[in-house]
């Protein structure tokens, strides 16, 4: 668990990072190869310089719409310029291949709602596995309305066995939506797995991080009245770039349940195609 703190922040797991960082009006961020890895980076509104510019829209909230992206490649340098200021996430992995740097407009990225009455939740799936070509990232934005629980039922992906569960560390970065002048929160659950021994049950609020290396997770519990949206990094060893769980199995009837229910009537928050 990482708590909420500094302009910078940057996490590492063996397979994969994430960080972020606030610009100021008229500045500018780097980033740079400390590690064999690539990014795509969700901004709001920047530019990045360098053999090629990518023009970058970005969002005023990550509750107000789809944002684009620019990817950078492993070994790539990249500097970041917002006359108005802003934030930017950074999320990376270890990799092999190297593919071209690219920008991804928010017209393309596949908005999905998964799940049905208090599970429901949308999931922006900018750079998920069959959504995006990278070597061995993946990464989605998460927003689940207040009272729900995201996450559920628990599920896992720390064990490779082909064609049914992945090897995959991940990283929850959280913001909360406050009402008026009250802080939002959440809860997470981490529970052991045969694989794994991480146990975590913790308040989240905006700007927390939560490292899971291996284990259960499940459920992110959003408060009722306060929406929650968390960026999920993913990264693991395995050659083929997929995303297989395994449901926890006392939980997992509860997908049962869903078929022939309508998801929370106040999904989507928005569409790729809606005005930021």
């Amino acid at each position: 668990m990482v708590r909420r703190g500094g302009a910078v922040r940057r996490v590492v797991l063996t397979c994969g990072f994430s960080c972020g960082s606030t610009i100021r009006p008229g500045g500018c961020g780097g980033a740079g190869r400390a590690l064999r890895a690539a990014f795509p980076t969700p901004p709001l509104p920047g530019t990045g310089s360098g053999p090629q510019v990518f023009e970058l829209r970005g969002r005023t909230g990550v509750f107000d719409g789809v944002t684009d992206f620019a990817y950078l490649p492993r070994d790539g340098r990249a500097e970041i310029r917002s006359a108005a200021g802003g934030r930017f996430a950074l999320a990376g992995a270890r990799c092999d291949e190297v593919l071209p740097a690219r920008y991804g407009p928010a017209h393309r990225i596949p908005v999905e709602l998964r799940g049905a009455g208090q599970c429901s939740r949308q999931v922006n799936n900018f750079a998920a596995a069959d959504a995006f070509p990278c070597d061995r990232l993946i990464a989605v934005e998460v927003l689940t309305p207040g009272g729900n629980w995201s996450s559920y039922p628990p599920h896992k992906h720390d064990e490779h066995r082909p064609g049914e569960e992945s090897r995959l560390e991940e990283i929850y970065f959280y913001e909360i939506r406050a009402h008026g002048n009250t802080p939002g929160l959440g809860y997470q659950r981490v529970s052991p797995s045969p694989a794994g021994k991480t146990d975590i049950l913790t308040e989240v609020r905006t700007g927390d991080t939560v490292l899971i290396p291996d284990g259960w997770h499940g459920p992110s519990i959003a408060a009722p009245g306060h929406d929650m949206y968390y960026l999920n990094v993913m990264a693991g060893p395995g050659r083929t770039r997929e995303w297989l769980i395994s449901d926890h199995p006392d939980h997992g009837w509860i997908r049962s349940t869903w078929a022939g229910r309508d998801t929370d009537p106040r999904l989507p928050f928005y569409r790729a195609e809606d005005p930021v």
